[in-house]
C-alpha cells in the first residue's frame, strides 16, 4: 500500500514514524534548501548575550537592499524568516478576495483564509487581476514555473484600481533567470517575499525578508516588533548576503548538481517536468510506490496529495547521499 504522503518538506520527526525501520541517518531530499551551506565565521559571544542592536539590523536591511535589488534599506522588512510574515502581509488589506496562481505552496491560501480573505487558487494569470489580494510564487514550488515581470506589473497595475496588493513570493529567486520585482516595489501596491535559508542552506537560522514601499514595510516592522531578529541571523546574513564570490561559485556548483540529478532520475525512467536547480519534480505512475521504497531506504522526498503522480527531489549532499539514492532507484527501476 502507498504511503501518506508528508504534508511539509523537511518534516524528520513524522518520516521517522512513517517509516521507523529505515536505515540512518535519513537522507532529506524533502526540501529545496541548499545541502552546502554558507561557511559563516565563529560568532562572538555578545551575539548570544545582547539584544541586537537596531544600528545592526539596519546595516542587515542595506545589505538585503543591495543584493536583492530593493530601492533602498527603508523598503526591507528584516524578519525570522519569510513564513512568519505571509500572514502580516495578507493583512495589509482589508478582507476581500484572495488568489494565489497554482499550484503552488499551499500556506498562501491558508494564511489568507486564516485572515480573513475568501481565498482560492486559480491557473490564469489573468484571473488575479481582480484580486484584492494576488500571490504569485516566482520562481515556482514545485514545478519551476516563471513569471515575467511585464506580466507580473500589469498585474499590479490593473488591481491599483480597487486598491489590491500583489504579492510576489521569491523564495527561490536567488537560482532563477527570472527577473525579481525587487526593484518595483516602490510603485507601492507590490510586496516581495525573499527567502535566505534555502539559497544559503541555513533553514535553520530563520531569516527573511520583506520588500515594500516605506509606509508599507514600516507598518510590517511595527508589527514584527522590537528584536524581529537575533544576533546572530544579523551577523551571519550580513556577510553572506555581501559575498558575492561566494554565491557566483554557488550558482555554477548548483546547476551542475541539477544536471546530474536530471540524468540519475531520468536514467531511473522518470520523467522529469520542471524544478529549479535546487529541486526537481518528476512524474511517474509509480510515484506512490517509490516514495514508500525510497522512505523505506532511508530517503525522504517530498509527496503531494492532491498530484499524487508528482514527487519532488532535493539536491544530495556529498558522494555518501548520491550512492544511496543512485542504488535505492536502480533497486526500484
Amino acid at each position: 500500500m502507498d504511503a501518506v504522503p508528508i504534508v511539509h518538506g523537511g518534516n524528520l520527526d513524522a518520516a521517522r514514524r512513517q517509516f521507523p525501520d529505515a536505515p540512518q541517518p535519513l537522507i532529506d531530499l524533502s526540501t529545496g534548501i541548499n545541502p552546502d551551506s554558507y561557511p559563516f565565521p565563529p560568532l562572538p559571544p555578545d551575539s548570544f548575550r545582547q539584544l541586537p542592536q537596531r544600528g545592526a539590523l539596519q546595516r542587515l536591511a542595506a545589505a538585503a537592499a543591495c543584493a536583492y535589488g530593493a530601492p533602498s534599506p527603508d523598503h526591507v522588512v528584516p524578519a525570522p524568516g519569510t513564513q512568519i510574515l505571509l500572514p502580516l502581509v495578507a493583512a495589509l488589506v482589508l478582507p476581500g478576495r484572495a488568489r494565489v496562481l497554482g499550484p503552488t505552496y499551499a500556506e498562501h491560501v491558508r494564511v489568507a483564509t486564516l485572515v480573513g480573505h475568501k481565498a482560492e487558487e486559480v491557473t490564469d494569470l489573468h484571473d488575479l487581476a481582480k484580486a484584492d489580494l494576488a500571490v504569485v510564487v516566482n520562481p515556482n514550488n514545485p514545478d519551476g514555473r516563471t513569471v515575467g515581470k511585464g506580466e507580473l506589473l500589469a498585474v499590479a497595475d490593473a488591481q491599483r484600481e480597487r486598491r489590491g496588493l500583489l504579492v510576489v513570493d521569491e523564495a527561490f529567486m536567488d537560482v532563477a533567470p527570472a527577473g525579481s520585482l525587487g526593484g518595483e516595489v516602490g510603485r507601492g501596491n507590490i510586496v516581495v517575499l525573499r527567502s535566505f535559508g534555502k539559497f544559503f542552506g541555513l533553514a535553520g537560522l530563520r531569516l527573511g525578508f520583506a520588500l515594500a514601499a516605506p509606509d508599507i514595510a514600516a507598518r510590517l516592522n511595527t508589527s514584527l516588533g522590537p528584536w524581529p531578529v537575533s544576533g546572530p541571523a544579523i551577523i551571519i546574513g550580513e556577510a553572506a548576503l555581501a559575498d558575492s564570490a561566494w554565491a557566483q561559485a554557488m550558482h555554477r556548483s548548483l546547476n551542475r548538481r541539477a544536471r546530474e540529478l536530471d540524468e540519475l532520475l531520468s536514467a531511473a525512467g522518470l520523467h522529469v517536468v520542471g524544478g529549479t536547480p535546487l529541486f526537481r519534480l518528476v512524474r511517474s505512475a509509480a510515484a506512490g510506490a517509490l516514495f514508500s521504497r525510497l522512505g523505506r531506504a532511508g530517503i525522504l522526498v517530498r509527496r503531494y496529495a492532491e498530484h499524487p503522480e508528482w514527487l519532488r527531489f532535493g539536491l544530495p549532499h556529498g558522494q555518501q547521499e548520491w550512492r544511496r539514492l543512485r542504488e535505492a532507484l536502480a533497486r526500484f527501476t
